[in-house]
């Protein structure tokens, strides 16, 4: 199998390098915006670079990888499809909703497959928080706290395309809730802050928000989020129902201290990324990617998966920019078909 890895960042980079030491793929084809980088990842692990994204598609592939910017996303998945290949691309599929469901409609009319990168469905921590709640073992599950704390933001030209806190970091929070629970988002009220550096401010954007999300069945979910933790990278989930209550993310990493006197020690070593502290989820879902190409076995998370996800942003970025609540309904979320 010969796949084409387009962008060579630090997730283009992580993906290269798992796909180059996998047993069923038998060479990559690396381009990026910039070819020098492409050129020397390529050096560093064995594989071909190709000057440009026509190449990928001149050149013969089996399968395409996606790791550019997020404005790219939408047009090579169109491609991709137009070309009958297999893509695996990073979440979101655009940055809007129009665009989203014209390269989820592309995906469909031509047949071919999209998996969509949201990471945390292939973490053990929130596998078991699955198993836990569709077995049983809470009971009714009636409250649901999600939490996702970046140690520092990133970059300020990354923030102008990143499409907000909601659509770029929550949008995960958002898309495990749903894995794990088995249960839709019908009603979000959400709010966030921009009291922080005025890199925020000056993108449009907020580096603090927290959404409330009532679920099917009346689950009541929180769901915060902040580019400025400075005690590390925080991501955890915790589940509470009638009979008991777990937590996803709680180790001894994770960046945060009791105050109890008897309170487990601050971390000696907290998490400070999310490569580090997703790299086994990160390094299966590019295996699952490959028995998806290879049809041995089903799609774990499609564009209509994704869509749902980017739904529940968009509810919540207008609820913050409206101060209101907004009903799932509102939002747009019909595929309609390609015409040739």
């Amino acid at each position: 199998m010969r796949i084409g890895v387009i962008g060579t960042g630090r997730i283009g980079t992580l993906h290269a390098r798992t796909l180059s030491g996998h047993r069923d793929v038998g060479s990559l084809i690396l381009t990026d915006a910039d070819p020098v980088r492409a050129q020397e990842l390529a050096n560093r692990i064995g594989e071909t670079a190709a000057p440009g994204v026509d190449e990928i598609f001149k050149w013969g592939v089996d399968a395409v990888v996606i790791t550019t910017a997020t404005s790219a996303h939408a047009e090579l998945i169109g491609r991709a499809a137009r070309s009958g290949l297999p893509v695996f691309c990073e979440k979101p599929i655009a940055l809007d909703l129009p665009g989203t469901l014209h390269a989820i409609a592309e995906v469909e009319t031509a047949g071919t497959i999209l998996q969509m990168g949201f990471q945390r469905r292939f973490d053990a921590g929130y596998a078991g928080a699955r198993e836990a709640v569709r077995a049983g073992r809470l009971g009714r599950l009636h409250t649901i706290r999600a939490i996702t704390s970046d140690p520092e933001p990133p970059p300020a030209a990354y923030l102008s395309q990143s499409g907000g806190l909601f659509r770029d970091t929550l949008i995960h929070d958002f898309d495990v809730l749903r894995w794990v629970t088995g249960r839709d988002v019908v009603d979000v009220y959400a709010a966030g802050s921009d009291a922080g550096p005025a890199v925020f401010r000056e993108a449009g954007d907020v580096d603090t928000a927290a959404a409330l999300l009532v679920m099917e069945g009346g689950t009541l979910a929180t769901a915060t989020a902040t580019r400025l933790n400075g005690a590390g990278y925080d991501v955890r989930m915790e589940l509470a129902g009638e009979r008991d209550q777990i937590v996803v993310g709680l180790d001894d990493r994770t960046p945060i201290a009791s105050t109890e006197p008897t309170g487990p020690p601050a971390a000696s070593k907290p998490w400070t990324g999310f490569l580090e502290r997703f790299g086994p989820a990160y390094e299966a879902e590019l295996h699952a990617f490959v028995e998806v190409v290879r049809g041995e076995r089903a799609n774990p998370c499609d564009g209509r998966e994704a869509l749902q996800a980017l739904r529940i942003a968009e509810a919540c970025d207008l609820s913050r920019r409206e101060h209101r609540s907004v009903r799932l309904s509102e939002i747009p979320g019909r595929i309609e078909p390609v015409m040739g």
